[in-house]
């Protein structure tokens, strides 16, 4: 199939996931491309590229993104449902590939509203006319002793004012108003690292004012955690 042949399905199969979440992925030459999102739930974009985790739509069944039980807030441990100022860190079990049994402080320390014009790296073209990017700035410090190099930290998602989702944009390659990497080698003990997630409102008049994470063990049918 050309280039051009690839190019086309590609674009086509966004316009039929409309509904869904935008997927971006591109070299870090420039160079991107629209990709259809996975199905709802799907844990494969994850496993394949951490740092494109594919989002799942709220209340779906198919949203558990592996197995155990929500935590009940015991030794400080964060709780299923649970609303957090921003600022304030959650503490919670976290698990990433091999790296099993791992202990993580997530904060979301700000939410903070772009300008249009900050999409036009991405080359989104009209899929984004009229949407409002905000930047989820949150950080992540191991908490635990299970060595958490190269773990990925990206079930961010942003919630508008009704608390529905707003639309998610996950970037591969350099996003230089939203960066969002692997965790580094050596992330021990101690160590912290800063993260974004972008989010996208519908228009001006809609804005994104809470901040979700929904992975294991806070996925469904457990509650994520909340930040606003």
């Amino acid at each position: 199939m050309s280039t051009t042949s690839m190019r086309t399905t590609t674009l086509g199969a966004v316009v039929l996931a409309v509904a869904g979440t935008l997927a971006l992925t591109g070299c870090k030459n420039g160079n991107e491309e629209l990709t259809p999102a996975p199905p709802n739930g799907s844990a494969s974009a994850g496993a394949a590229s951490p740092s494109a985790a594919a989002p799942s739509e709220a209340g779906s069944p198919s949203a558990t993104t592996g197995g155990g039980e929500a935590p009940a807030g015991a030794n400080g441990t964060a709780k299923s449902g649970q609303t957090f100022k921003i600022g304030e860190a959650a503490e919670m079990p976290f698990s990433y590939g091999n790296n099993k049994g791992g202990q993580i402080a997530l904060t979301v320390t700000a939410i903070e509203q772009g300008d249009p014009a900050d999409l036009e790296p991405l080359k989104l073209g009209d899929k984004v006319k009229g949407m409002i990017p905000y930047y989820i700035r949150y950080s992540v410090k191991n908490t635990g002793t299970t060595d958490l190099s190269y773990s990925s930290v990206t079930q961010i998602k942003g919630l508008l004012g009704d608390g529905t989702e707003a639309q998610r944009v996950s970037v591969i390659g350099k996003f230089e108003k939203c960066a969002n990497e692997s965790l580094p080698k050596g992330f021990t003990n101690g160590r912290t690292q800063t993260s974004c997630a972008l989010a996208l409102a519908p228009s001006a008049q809609t804005k994104v004012t809470a901040a979700e994470y929904w992975g294991n063990p806070y996925s469904y049918p457990n509650k994520g955690l909340v930040w606003k």
